[in-house]
């Protein structure tokens, strides 16, 4: 092969037709699912391919359904179903006033706010999102497990057009003030180069956590440590929160 290519995560359309087999419906899908059918209007912040949404609306939920994310290629996957909302974008673009009885960020999303001021200026523009009474609903990974010393695993699936592509992650590693870079890559017997997806996630503990959600004027009204809804005792992999205007 060539020299690799470099790609923001799924922002190339031969990795976002991937997205679904590397990422499969799983429990925390379940967990966000059921949140969302019990809300009248849903937005879901970095939806990607939409699947919460999508397995909704195919499950009866006949409110209002809106999926934002940065990334076309994510969208285009998304667009198969059309009784949906689907938004280009991110909250430093799009921004809504009081219109969702729930808002979701799925798959880590949380944790691609770098700085304190993103941090902020995210969950300020949640806040401004909920209708009264609303819920905001994340998860984020605990730091005190150092989960990134385990993301070297590698799988193999099959393209929509027959090809057999290999994913594997590479080099984690902590570079300071919580944020581990890690880089994707994937690689398929019918491509010219290697494609790689670095990308960064921050790591923050409850204590940190907690001071951002109140700073941008959220509060916890539920905490868990697995989506069986387990309560969060610092031990769990998973942060679970939901937290509502305060």
């Amino acid at each position: 092969m060539s020299e690799p290519e470099y790609s923001d995560d799924y922002t190339d359309p031969r990795l976002a037709v991937l997205y679904d087999q590397l990422n499969p419906w799983a429990a925390d899908s379940e967990f966000y699912l059921d949140l969302v059918m019990s809300a009248r209007s849903a937005l879901d912040i970095g939806c990607g391919t939409g699947s919460v949404l999508k397995r909704a609306r195919a499950g009866g939920h006949t409110g209002r359904l809106v999926g934002l994310d940065p990334a076309a290629a994510m969208l285009d996957q998304a667009k198969e179903r059309t009784d949906v909302d689907w938004i280009l974008g991110d909250l430093g673009t799009v921004s809504f006033d009081r219109e969702f009885e729930l808002v979701i960020m799925t798959g880590h999303v949380f944790q691609v706010f770098l700085t304190d001021d993103d941090i902020t200026a995210a969950l300020t523009a949640v806040c401004a999102a909920l209708a009264d009474g609303g819920r905001f609903a994340f998860e984020t990974l605990n730091p005190r497990l150092r989960p990134w010393e385990k993301w070297t695993g590698a799988a193999e699936v099959v393209a929509p057009d027959g090809a057999l592509v290999r994913a594997a992650n590479t080099s984690p590693r902590m570079t300071g003030g919580g944020i581990v870079e890690v880089v994707g890559s994937f690689t398929s017997p019918g491509w010219e180069r290697e494609v790689r997806c670095p990308s960064q996630l921050r790591f923050v503990d409850v204590g940190e956590l907690d001071a951002f959600l109140s700073e941008a004027g959220l509060s916890v009204v539920e905490r868990y440590g697995g989506w069986d809804r387990r309560p969060f005792t610092g031990e769990q992999l998973e942060i679970i929160t939901l937290a509502t205007g305060a």
